[in-house]
C-alpha cells in the first residue's frame, strides 16, 4: 500500500491511499499514517484507489479518527469504491468517520 500526501488550502491535508488495505497494507503505512494524524488537524483520506479493505485497515482508520477527535481535529473518507464503502457501512465505520463522494463536501466536512 502507498500513501501520497497533498496540502490543500485552509490547512487541509489530503492523504491518497492506493493498494489493498489489509494486514500487510496497514503495516506498510502505519507509522507514516500515525505521523500524519499527529501533525495535522484536518485530513481527507482519498480511498478511490483502495480496492480491498480488511479489519486491520478499518482498525488503522478508526484509531486515526479517535486520535483526531481527541485533539479537536476532523477526518473524512473520500470517494471509496462501492466494495470498500460496503465494508465501511457494514462495519459501522461510517458512523465514526464520515464518507464524502465530492471533494467540496469532504472539504466542508473537515472545515466545519
Amino acid at each position: 500500500m502507498e500513501m501520497q500526501t497533498q496540502a490543500l488550502s485552509g490547512g487541509i491535508t489530503k492523504l491518497a491511499l492506493s493498494g489493498r488495505f489489509d494486514i500487510m497494507g496497514a503495516q506498510q503505512i502505519d507509522s507514516a499514517f500515525k505521523g500524519m494524524i499527529a501533525d495535522h488537524s484536518k485530513i481527507i483520506i482519498d480511498m478511490e484507489k483502495v480496492p480491498f479493505l480488511a479489519s486491520m485497515g478499518i482498525r488503522t482508520l478508526i484509531m486515526g479518527a479517535k486520535t483526531m477527535k481527541s485533539k479537536g481535529g476532523k477526518m473524512v473518507l473520500f470517494n471509496p469504491t462501492s466494495d470498500v464503502e460496503a465494508v465501511l457501512t457494514d462495519s459501522g465505520t461510517d458512523t465514526i468517520i464520515p464518507i464524502a463522494h465530492d471533494l467540496n463536501a469532504a472539504i466542508a466536512a473537515v472545515s466545519g
